[in-house]
C-alpha cells in the first residue's frame, strides 16, 4: 500500500475512533486528501458535493422516510401489530412471532431499520415482557427483527446501491423478498421451539373466524399500503419514485380521514421531522460522494481489484472474504456511508469472478443490515437498550441466537444466487 493511501485510511479511521460524526469524517478526509495528494483544485470537490445531491433517485428515499414517519405518528403501526397478533399470537411464542411479522410489514413500507426499531420497539418490548417472555429473548428479537426494514423492499440501502451501480431498482427490490421471508420463518421456528413447553408466557385463545375477519377489516387500510407500493411498482402502474409519493399521500389520507388519528395541524410537524431526517441523510450522501471522488481519482478501486485478483482465484472464496469484510465494516459504519463508499470499490471486481451485480447488492445490504445489531456502533443495540434500560453488553448477548439465524440466511443467499434472483428473472429484471 502506498504511503498516501495509508495516511488517508488512518485519517478516516482515526476520525471515526474519535467519535467525529460520520459525514464530518468523510468531508475532512476528502478535503485533506485533495489538498495534499492531488494537484486538482478544491472546486472539483465542491462540484462533486452538489452533483451528489442533484440525483432524482434520492427522491424515493426522502418520500419513504416521510411515509415511515406518518405511520409512526398515526395508528397504522398499531393496526399492523394487531393483525399480526390475531394471526399467530395463539401459537406457542405467538406474540414473539407477531413481533417479527410486524417488523416485516412495517419494513415493507418504511425501508429503514432505525424507523422500525423506534416504531415497534416501544410497542412490542413492554408487551412481550408483560406477557411473560424472557427479557433476553425480547430484546434480542426486537433488536434484530427490524433489520427486515432494509432487507424487505423498499430498502434505503438498495436504493443507494442502485444509484451507484445502475442495476434495476425494481429487480433489486425483488431480491429482498425471499431472504426476508426466510428470516421471518427462521425466527418464528426458533420462537416456537423455544417456548413450546413454556407455561410462563401468556397465550391467547385461538381466534374465531369472526374475530379474524373483524381484525383484518380494521387493519385493511393499513395492509393496503404495501399492496399499493409493490402492486404499483411491479405491475408497471408507476415507478419506485412515484410509488413513494403515492404511499405518502395514501398514508396521510388514511390517518387523517379514515383512522382520524392525525389532525391537519400534525402534517406540518411530521413533514418538518422528515425533512430534518432527510437532510441528515443527504449530508452523509454528499460526504461519502466527496470521499468516493478522491478514491476514484487516486485509482484506489483499481489497485484493490488488482490485489484481490492476484490473491483470490475462487468466486466462493471471494464471496466469503466479502462477507467477512462487510460484517466488520457494518460494526463501524452505517449502511448509507458504507454502500456509497465500498460499492464503487467492489463493483469492478464482480465481473472477474462472474458475480451478478444485483446479487451482490443484496449481499451488501444484508451484511450491513446485520451491522445495526453488532457492537460497538450498532444503532439498534443502543435504541432497544434505552427502551429497556439495559447496557450494551447485555443487549449484545441477547441478539446472538437471532443473528445466527440471519447469518445462516446470509450464507444461503450468498451461495445460492439462483434462489434470490428467481423473482427478478421471473419479472424480467435480471438475466
Amino acid at each position: 500500500m502506498e504511503m498516501s493511501n495509508l495516511i488517508v485510511l488512518l485519517l478516516l479511521l482515526g476520525s471515526m475512533a474519535a467519535y467525529v460524526p460520520v459525514f464530518m469524517c468523510l468531508f475532512f478526509t476528502a478535503v485533506l486528501s485533495f489538498i495534499f495528494f492531488t494537484d486538482l483544485p478544491l472546486l472539483l470537490l465542491t462540484q462533486s458535493l452538489f452533483r451528489s445531491l442533484d440525483k432524482f433517485a434520492l427522491v424515493v428515499v426522502l418520500f419513504f422516510i416521510l411515509c415511515g414517519n406518518i405511520m409512526t405518528a398515526g395508528t397504522i403501526v398499531e393496526k399492523l401489530i394487531k393483525v399480526a397478533n390475531t394471526l399467530v399470537s395463539w401459537l406457542p411464542g405467538g406474540l414473539g412471532m407477531a413481533g417479527v411479522i410486524a417488523c416485516g410489514l412495517f419494513g415493507a413500507i418504511s425501508g429503514s431499520t432505525v424507523a422500525t426499531v423506534v416504531a415497534l420497539g416501544g410497542f412490542m418490548i413492554p408487551a412481550l415482557l408483560e406477557n411473560g417472555y424472557q427479557e433476553k429473548y425480547t430484546l434480542g428479537l426486537m433488536t434484530t427483527s427490524p433489520n427486515l426494514g432494509v432487507i424487505i423492499p423498499p430498502s434505503i440501502g438498495m436504493i443507494l446501491y442502485s444509484m451507484i451501480s445502475n442495476v434495476s431498482l425494481e429487480g433489486l427490490f425483488l431480491t429482498g423478498f425471499i431472504p426476508g421471508m426466510l428470516i421471518i420463518l427462521g425466527t418464528c421456528l426458533y420462537t416456537y421451539f423455544f417456548y413450546r413447553k413454556s407455561t410462563e408466557i401468556v397465550r391467547k385463545p385461538v381466534p374465531s373466524p369472526r374475530e379474524v375477519i373483524a381484525t383484518l377489516k380494521e387493519g385493511f387500510w393499513s395492509l393496503m399500503l404495501p399492496v399499493i407500493i409493490f402492486g404499483g411498482i411491479f405491475s408497471g402502474a408507476f415507478t419506485a419514485n412515484e410509488a413513494a409519493v403515492v404511499a405518502c399521500v395514501f398514508a396521510f389520507f388514511v390517518e387523517i380521514v379514515i383512522h382520524r388519528s392525525m389532525k391537519l395541524s400534525d402534517v406540518k410537524k411530521v413533514t418538518v421531522s422528515s425533512a430534518v431526517t432527510s437532510a441528515t441523510l443527504l449530508i452523509i450522501v454528499s460526504g461519502a460522494t466527496c470521499f468516493g471522488r478522491y478514491l476514484t481519482l487516486a485509482d484506489i478501486p483499481g489497485q484493490i481489484t488488482e490485489a484481490v485478483l492476484s490473491s483470490i482465484h475462487s468466486p466462493m472464496m471471494f464471496l466469503l472474504a466479502m462477507n467477512l469484510l462487510l460484517l466488520v465494516v457494518g460494526m463501524f459504519m452505517d449502511i448509507i456511508s458504507a454502500t456509497l463508499i465500498l460499492g464503487p470499490v467492489f463493483l469492478p471486481m464482480l465481473n472477474a469472478f462472474g458475480i451478478d451485480w444485483m446479487h451482490f447488492g443484496l449481499i451488501l445490504t444484508v451484511n450491513l443490515a446485520i451491522g445495526y445489531c453488532t457492537p460497538p456502533m450498532g444503532v439498534s443495540l443502543y435504541i432497544t437498550g434505552a427502551i429497556a434500560d439495559r447496557d450494551l453488553i447485555y443487549v449484545s448477548k441477547s441478539v446472538i441466537p437471532f443473528l445466527a439465524i440471519q447469518l445462516v440466511v446470509l450464507m444461503i443467499m450468498t451461495y445460492m444466487p439462483g434462489l434470490v434472483l428467481w423473482l427478478p428473472r421471473l419479472f424480467g429484471f435480471a438475466q
